[in-house]
């Protein structure tokens, strides 16, 4: 007994000595290079414990880095990282460490699951024809395939944020804590976000995520979903993301009127919503609007609110210019593409018309999603990645047919507006898959959150099977 307490006694001392050497040591390196990385590694390393031990904690940690971590780590190239996005590719090797412990590695079975590898086995086959049959004319810097490889790590890690939800969320229990957790900081983001008194100081915090659309896109729809399906929200929940749907409105509709993506996804996935909760509006609002569209009524409206004539010339006809050059650059290979990223170097050889005048050397960016995939993948990108859409909005309806009540309803329908949502916004920017010199790594914060929740669907889907084969 005295034996095996003076044991434990020094086995204490060891650990805080360890501690206190490594602190020790830590100061030390922190001094000699001053760096914000040395201050998270501590951190990182605490969390790789936690997530050994429970991975699906990983989730609710790309929520709150991809929105109030703002750190920036160079990597000697054009490209900067952040936290949200280096935990995607961290959390899928612990998840992948897991499965081989327990001995069963493989996806969650889903139909989404083909389309979505095909779509990232396309965009290496660009990756290796680029490299292939690149135009000795067009100048090609020497790390220029780490940009390209780059491009296509953002499809893969947007491919890996959707699997993560699917394959480590096991029951609705974690589903429902991932999306209150996100639904708590966006929501009380947005609210000091559009309150005057604190809008500037929520920058001094947040990421970038809370500038770009598709976070405001996806907090109206898990908000609006389990206020309009979800008939056990408490009171509580219920006045919280009442008010943060009005600040999503008052940003996207007031403060940010003149960015046209923030109201455009806000108001489509509002319209899903509603179509989705009243059944029997459908064809008189479907009528009323097309009465307002054939008088013009409409039209001019919604044209006057969005800049009219000076914000077309602004942006608008510059807009189609930049697809129109990026379509005929990548017709030199419209099946696979001119690779990914490959479009900005091919650019920067030839002139843009616009408005008369003459451009050259100009960085190009369609700030079109489609057009970008078209140039990266090509038809054969497009098509894959039309069809893991299909195939999620397939799942979507099938998971509304059984989960009918509660929160799993609500999660079910905010998920069907946010694929709506994000098939629009992706016409407006590359804001899904983002262009890797456009909005890029900063602007994946936001978006990387879309893949995340959409992958609850196939948890749900699994969750689902469980329950039929019980």
């Amino acid at each position: 007994m005295v034996g095996d307490l003076r044991n434990r006694l020094l086995a204490g001392r060891l650990w805080i000595g360890g501690i206190v050497a490594l602190v020790l040591l830590a100061a030390v390196l922190l001094g000699i290079r001053p760096s914000p990385v040395w201050l998270v590694l501590p951190f990182a390393g605490a969390g790789a414990v936690a997530l050994l031990q429970r991975p699906v904690l990983g989730l609710v940690g790309v929520v709150a880095a991809a929105l109030v971590v703002n750190l920036q780590i160079g990597t000697g190239t054009e490209v900067a990282l952040n936290l949200a996005t280096i935990l995607v590719p961290a959390l899928l090797a612990v998840w992948v460490l897991d499965m081989i412990r327990r001995g069963e590695v493989r996806l969650a079975p889903s139909r989404t699951n083909r389309p979505l590898l095909l779509f990232l086995v396309a965009g290496l086959v660009s990756l290796v024809v680029s490299i292939g049959t690149w135009d000795p004319a067009v100048p090609r810097s020497g790390n220029f395939t780490l940009v390209q490889l780059a491009q296509w790590a953002i499809f893969a890690f947007a491919a890996t944020a959707f699997w993560l939800t699917g394959n480590l969320v096991h029951d609705l229990t974690w589903l429902r804590r991932l999306a209150f957790s996100f639904l708590a900081v966006a929501g009380g983001l947005a609210i000091l976000r559009v309150a005057p008194p604190t809008m500037a100081l929520v920058g001094r915090f947040a990421t970038f995520a809370l500038d770009r659309a598709p976070f405001w896109m996806l907090l109206t729809a898990l908000a609006g979903g389990q206020l309009l399906f979800n008939r056990r929200l408490s009171r509580v929940w219920q006045v919280f993301l009442g008010v943060s749907l009005a600040a999503a409105g008052m940003y996207a509709l007031y403060w940010e009127q003149a960015t046209a993506s923030n109201w455009i996804g806000v108001l489509a996935v509002a319209g899903i919503l509603a179509w989705l909760r009243w059944p029997r509006l459908r064809w008189p609002v479907i009528l009323l609007l097309a009465v307002l569209t054939v008088t013009g009524g409409l039209t001019s409206k919604v044209y006057n609110f969005a800049g009219g004539g000076a914000e077309w010339e602004q942006s608008g006809g510059s807009r189609l210019a930049l697809i129109g050059r990026v379509i005929q650059l990548s017709m030199r290979n419209p099946i696979t593409g001119l690779g990914p990223a490959a479009y900005r170097p091919y650019g920067l050889t030839g002139s843009l018309q616009y408005g008369g005048a003459y451009y050259y050397s100009i960085a190009l960016s369609s700030h079109n999603n489609y057009v970008d995939l078209f140039s990266h993948v090509g038809l054969l990108g497009l098509g894959l990645l039309a069809w893991f859409a299909v195939e999620v909005a397939r799942l979507g309806l099938r998971l509304r047919a059984h989960f009918t009540e509660g929160f799993a309803a609500g999660y079910v329908n905010s998920m069907l507006a946010a694929g709506v949502g994000t098939l629009v916004l992706m016409m407006f920017a590359d804001w899904i898959l983002p262009f890797v010199y456009n909005i890029g790594f900063p602007g994946f914060q936001a978006s990387v959150l879309v893949w995340l929740f959409l992958g609850g669907l196939v948890a749900l889907e699994q969750i689902m099977a469980r329950e039929s084969a019980a």
